[in-house]
């Protein structure tokens, strides 16, 4: 009996070798039906929202027409690029969108960690989880909120800020009036609505470590900064440079809705970046195939830096995205 249905299900040794492939194919398939069932969603979701308008990517090389559609329009080159680079606004802003980029990593990389770190020596259980989610409760509040709030705090006329500074005898200041503040506003803003949530992440790679190693560090004399130092740090090492390597392979990509809510005219010469471009060239100004080809360099550029960091990371520290 046993022979028999081995011989049943074996391959004949006549069957072509494509089609002995399709059939193990199939059976894998069939094996891990549900598991393709449960991803199929996020398939269809990035294939519809994240590839498909990759097709439209070529109205960046066309001066686009919409009456006559992506084909139908005439073909432009390089001329929107060179356009780009030769526009007086390329370089303050690819500027100020590299300085807030590498702003927000300097700050936005140690602090999260910092906190960790802080809620991973809290004992009081109680007290610890009171603390995160007031710390990670910024992060589920709007744009528009966050920005409101920002204007009643630094408000020159009846902001919190400025009403501290008149009590210990100084100058009320608009603060988003000096282009030299703007950097700072936007960057700590987001750090604050960000902090919490993005400390999630490393209390749960630090819940990882084994309470063994705390134990024989602890045995051993070690001080609690001796811990952190060499137990800590290192066990949570990969899912750093896993995020350091995201933070910096979006280098070129500030969100427009943030600074356009804080911009004006008197802080535009540090406040215009790569996507509010974007968004006053190809929406207010209708010039699609502009602004198509400055998305397509901002992208280009970030692809490349993601690349880089990757492999620097990889030969370093043997961690990578691939």
């Amino acid at each position: 009996m046993p022979s028999t249905n081995v011989a049943a299900t074996a391959v004949p040794a006549n069957t072509p070798k494509r089609q002995t492939r399709f059939m193990d194919v199939k059976k894998k398939l069939k094996k891990s039906a549900v598991l393709y069932l449960i991803i199929a969603p996020v398939v269809v979701y990035f294939a519809i929202w994240a590839y498909w308008p990759m097709y439209g990517v070529q109205i960046a090389f066309k001066n686009f027409m919409p009456g006559v559609g992506i084909w139908g329009s005439p073909w432009a080159g390089f001329h929107h690029f060179e356009r780009l680079f030769n526009s007086y606004y390329f370089g303050p802003i690819v500027r100020n969108t590299i300085a807030i980029s590498l702003y927000s990593i300097l700050i936005g990389i140690p602090t999260p960690i910092i906190l960790a770190l802080m809620f991973n020596e809290l004992r009081s259980k109680r007290f610890k989880t009171i603390a995160q989610t007031i710390s990670y409760a910024p992060h589920f509040i709007s744009v528009v909120v966050a920005v409101g709030m920002l204007l009643f705090f630094l408000s020159p006329t009846n902001g919190v800020i400025n009403a501290l500074i008149e009590l210990f005898g100084g100058t009320p200041k608009s603060f988003l009036s000096q282009p030299g503040s703007f950097w700072s506003i936007f960057v700590w803003s987001g750090t604050w609505q960000g902090i919490g949530w993005a400390s999630l992440i490393y209390t749960a790679a630090m819940s990882g470590i084994s309470p063994d190693q705390y134990e024989a560090a602890y045995i051993d004399g070690a001080s609690k900064f001796r811990r952190i130092w060499h137990i800590t740090l290192p066990g949570i090492a990969p899912t750093i440079v896993i995020l350091s390597i995201l933070s910096v392979g979006g280098i070129m990509s500030v969100g427009h809705e943030k600074i356009l809510l804080l911009q004006n005219g008197l802080n535009l010469e540090t406040s215009e970046v790569i996507s509010t471009y974007v968004y006053k060239s190809g929406i207010q100004n209708a010039q699609y195939s502009f602004s198509a080809a400055i998305g397509l360099f901002n992208n280009v550029i970030n692809f490349a830096i993601l690349l880089l960091v990757n492999t620097v990371a990889r030969r370093i520290n043997e961690t990578s995205l691939w």
